[in-house]
């Protein structure tokens, strides 16, 4: 499996990506410059955390607006595995592959913690090494994770069992405590806390490891062959 893992100006945990899928997962990784960008040969796509274009206007706006959406989002109609965290995660928001808003923390104040989260959906791209309602630890960095969407969004999230994750104690004030969703399809992911920090059990929690792990057993399922 080959991984793409692009980088804006002010995207600061890249390497941190990088290194999940390259070091520990053990697959074929590449840093992508939003710029120069060709995706068409990568099996996995991976918008990495930080401060695109330094959050003006709105955090992942500007980012957004770049040609290179357009390959994520042919990559994301092709079925391909589309993984968007913090920052990310507001990109695929702001681009309208997955739907709602992110706005500012209740409390107005940046957050850098572990938080408990419980998974409420195992039967994705990304959580097939993961149990249902299973409780796991994985940090969260963000000043803008605030999940926002109308109560007939969220209705159809839950019902179409694209709400992934959840918190348990909801840090930021999120709607439905969301933590991560994913698109109708399953195979668009995106989530705030950073799973790429929690991969190795010297960092306090290895929980993140299986999110990438389930990502190369879906590869391995549904594209291997064809590699």
């Amino acid at each position: 499996m080959k991984c793409a893992v692009v980088v804006f100006p002010g995207s600061n945990c890249d390497r941190d990506m990088y290194h999940a899928v390259k070091d520990e997962l053990g697959a074929d990784a590449d840093l992508v410059w939003y710029q120069e960008a060709n995706l068409a040969d990568y099996d996995a796509v991976l918008l990495p955390g930080g401060f695109s274009y330094g959050d003006y206007l709105r955090s992942g706006a500007m980012a957004a607006t770049s040609p290179i959406v357009e390959q994520i989002r042919a990559a994301a109609e092709a079925g391909k595995p589309v993984l968007g965290v913090c920052n990310g995660f507001q990109i695929l928001l702001e681009s309208g592959l997955l739907p709602g808003a992110m706005l500012p923390n209740e409390k107005l104040k940046f957050m850098c913690h572990t938080e408990t989260l419980i998974v409420e959906n195992a039967d994705t791209p990304f959580t097939q090494q993961y149990k249902e309602k299973e409780e796991i630890q994985i940090p969260i960095a963000h000043g803008d994770g605030n999940y926002f969407c109308d109560q007939t969004t969220l209705e159809r999230l839950r019902e179409n069992k694209q709400v992934v994750f959840t918190y348990q104690t909801n840090p930021n004030g999120s709607a439905g405590d969301i933590a991560g969703i994913v698109n109708e399809r399953g195979n668009v992911l995106g989530m705030m806390p950073h799973p790429e920090r929690a991969v190795d059990a010297l960092l306090g929690t290895d929980d993140g490891l299986r999110l990438f792990q389930s990502i190369l057993t879906y590869w391995r399922e549904h594209y291997a062959i064809n590699a």
